[in-house]
């Protein structure tokens, strides 16, 4: 055997390695997007068959059409590392970054934990707790919100999205939403949707008809979505059940104030339904947190920008942000 060929062979046995690791990782994780999820398997049978094929011996192929088959099989090996990547970069975007500058909250009553007159943060030790100074809650539908907008002090995903895709549609948004006074009505309302709506400076959750709260949002020319809802007055209603352990988000009312709720780290649900709970959470909704999904940030008090999950994804399409 050449070296060439014992080259080849060492290459076909790592990338055939690092194809499954991927893959396993990104099943594990349950980073559930269809298209990817087909590919990443179809990347990872690829590598198998093609190292049997190795080991069998290419040059018995007397075929042409099988010895060209076999080079683009083996050429096919050159994305496994480019998707090895792309994986490990979502699993560590699920992790939540640290805020130091936090307020220790650990044995704070929870009555205390308010806002103060610029952005403050609390740590209870289970979830960061955020009260961004704004004057408007907008949602932003399509362009990405930019950090170089001095106004935004809160940004990050909103509503569900029906379909993975590359372009834009409204139609594509879940529930029917409401933007800076324009209405769209969406085909896949559910349930156990509620809503959250801010108009004439005023926020407001709705349970038992979110389609008219999101109506009326428009109708004053404010903004609202609709998402799962978890708290209504001070009661559980979260009938969805997420069955592993991530960091988890609520869009939440607090002592009477608007505020964002965070896993500090991953945890269980039911966990986080517990901590919302202690706290005695008056409303909140649902803020989904899978990976590229979880892409948010705010403004801290020294007004610097402080990334929470960093990696966007070009298929998220819309967001909630806060704006003084």
């Amino acid at each position: 055997m050449t070296i060439k060929e014992r080259l080849s062979g060492i290459w076909l046995i790592s990338m055939t390695l690092l194809a499954l690791f991927a893959y396993t990782v990104f099943f594990v994780a349950q980073m559930w997007l269809n298209v990817l999820h087909l590919a990443y398997l179809t990347l990872a049978v690829l590598q198998i068959a093609t190292l049997i094929l190795y080991l069998w011996g290419p040059e018995k192929l007397k075929s042409k059409p099988l010895r060209v088959l076999y080079r683009l099989m083996y050429a096919s090996s050159v994305f496994v590392i480019p998707a090895f990547v792309f994986i490990f970069m979502g699993l560590i975007s699920q992790y939540h970054v640290r805020i130091p500058d936090s307020v220790d909250a650990s044995s704070m009553p929870a009555a205390q934990i308010l806002p103060g007159e610029e952005t403050t943060v609390y740590n209870t030790g289970t979830v960061y707790v955020f009260f961004p100074e704004y004057r408007e809650v907008e949602l932003v539908c399509k362009d990405r919100p930019s950090k170089a907008d001095e106004g935004i002090t809160w940004c990050s995903g909103a509503a569900f999205q029906h379909t993975v895709s590359l372009g834009f549609s409204q139609e594509n948004v879940e529930g029917d939403h409401a933007v800076k006074g324009t209405l769209y009505e969406s085909p896949y309302n559910k349930d156990s949707y509620a809503a959250f709506v801010f108009a004439q400076g005023k926020f407001s959750f709705e349970f038992d008809d979110p389609v008219g709260a999101v109506r009326r949002a428009a109708e004053a020319g404010g903004s609202g979505f609709m998402q799962f809802g978890l708290i209504r007055d001070g009661e559980t209603v979260m009938l969805v059940d997420r069955p592993r352990a991530r960091c988890y988000r609520a869009l939440a009312e607090l002592n009477g104030h608007l505020c964002v709720i965070d896993s500090v780290n991953m945890l269980l649900f039911e966990d986080f339904m517990a901590e919302l709970q202690r706290l005695q959470v008056t409303n909140a909704l649902y803020m989904d947190m899978g990976a590229g999904w979880n892409y948010s940030w705010y403004r801290n008090a020294a007004d610097r920008v402080v990334t929470l999950f960093s990696l966007p994804v070009p298929w998220s399409h819309n967001w909630v942000v806060f704006k003084k």
